[in-house]
């Protein structure tokens, strides 16, 4: 991988340490006058590195750090007028900063797996300690953002260096949990 190449500055530090008992805390946008600031209560869920195209991420890097919360745990606190989702045709509804265009947190409003649960970029907390990445997801979209194919053995390399198992869906915990919902929906699992 060339040295140009950034995964993501947490994840170039090394995956970064959480704590135990993190009770949540605060998502601060970038913007540097009226920033939004939205509450989280508890920790995240299923945090990981994202290679897909719709994710938020920092100047530079290839990948986002994207977790879930339940839906019922996210308050906004100031400057919510300064959001606007994405695209509204998408499962998760990104609410992004006009100003900045950070991606606060993208509720999935309609029947799905992950309906009842918010998409957050867990680095935009002000307080350390959350739940860090356990693996790397959507790993071969980062070509569609611009990285070279030659380069994929290099990432998928630092990934697994970093102890994050690169993995072109999500990891297979979510996957399971995806077919028995649909499973259980269809009627093909009873219970």
């Amino acid at each position: 991988m060339p040295a140009t190449v950034s995964l993501h500055p947490l994840l170039d530090k090394g995956v970064p340490k959480g704590a135990s008992g993190f009770t949540g805390g605060v998502l601060v946008c970038e913007c540097t006058t009226k920033p939004v600031r939205v509450k989280v209560e508890g920790d995240v869920a299923h945090n990981h590195a994202c290679g897909c195209t719709k994710c938020w991420k920092p100047a530079g890097a290839v990948f986002s750090i994207v977790a879930v919360v339940p839906h019922d745990k996210i308050t906004v606190l100031e400057n919510g007028e300064k959001l606007e989702v994405v695209d509204k045709s998408a499962l998760i509804q990104r609410h992004a900063c006009k100003g900045c265009g950070v991606h606060m947190y993208g509720p999935v409003e309609r029947v799905h797996p992950f309906q009842g649960l918010d998409f957050i970029h867990p680095e935009r907390f002000q307080e350390t300690g959350w739940s860090p990445p356990g693996f790397a997801a959507f790993v071969s979209s980062i070509i569609e953002s611009g990285t070279e194919p030659d380069d994929m053995p290099a990432v998928r390399a630092r990934l697994t260096e970093l102890g994050l198992t690169p993995s072109d869906c999500l990891n297979n915990a979510l996957m399971d949990y995806m077919a028995t919902w649909m499973a259980k929906k269809s009627g093909a699992l009873k219970s």
